[in-house]
């Protein structure tokens, strides 16, 4: 598979104990198994459940910054709908907005609210030039727990994403 040249900037967001970082994380380390640079960086809004929570993954043939020129994100995955007016400005023209995604991604975990960064992790590798296996190494390398069921929901999302390519 051809590594891009050019960095792809990815922007998560959502509120505290969704699993944001969580998801920013499997990215990274799937870009990695991937063979890719990567940078990551974080901003947590209160330290209690609930506060504004952003992660940025950069990943390309060299990254030298955590952080992307503001409106440069190319693909957004918000995790809360309240969220989302907050940070769409960040997608720049052109960019993937994975917030259709959220109301699907609901519906399919259903009360396992758990999985739904599994599901939107799916959502967002059909969309990004890492193969599948290194997704999912990285979900069994990050997640300990209930993994048939995050691999489940990761596939499902993954399914729908490429479905449904915007």
């Amino acid at each position: 598979m051809e590594r891009p040249f050019r960095t792809i900037n990815i922007l998560f967001y959502g509120v505290g104990g969704q699993g944001v970082l969580t998801a920013a994380e499997i990215c990274s380390l799937a870009a990695m198994h991937g063979g890719y640079h990567v940078k990551k960086s974080e901003i947590k809004g209160m330290s209690q459940r609930g506060g504004s929570v952003e992660s940025y993954v950069r990943f390309g043939s060299r990254i030298y910054s955590p952080l992307p020129p503001e409106e440069e994100a190319d693909i957004i995955v918000c995790f809360n709908a309240e969220e989302y007016p907050r940070l769409k400005q960040e997608l720049r023209p052109g960019g993937k907005d994975l917030f259709c995604y959220l109301e699907k991604a609901n519906l399919a975990v259903g009360n396992k609210k758990i999985f739904l960064n599994s599901y939107l992790l799916g959502v967002l590798s059909s969309f990004l030039p890492v193969k599948e296996q290194d997704w999912l190494d990285a979900l069994n390398e990050k997640l300990k727990k209930d993994k048939p069921e995050n691999k489940f929901f990761f596939l499902t999302g993954r399914k729908e994403g490429k479905r449904n390519d915007l």
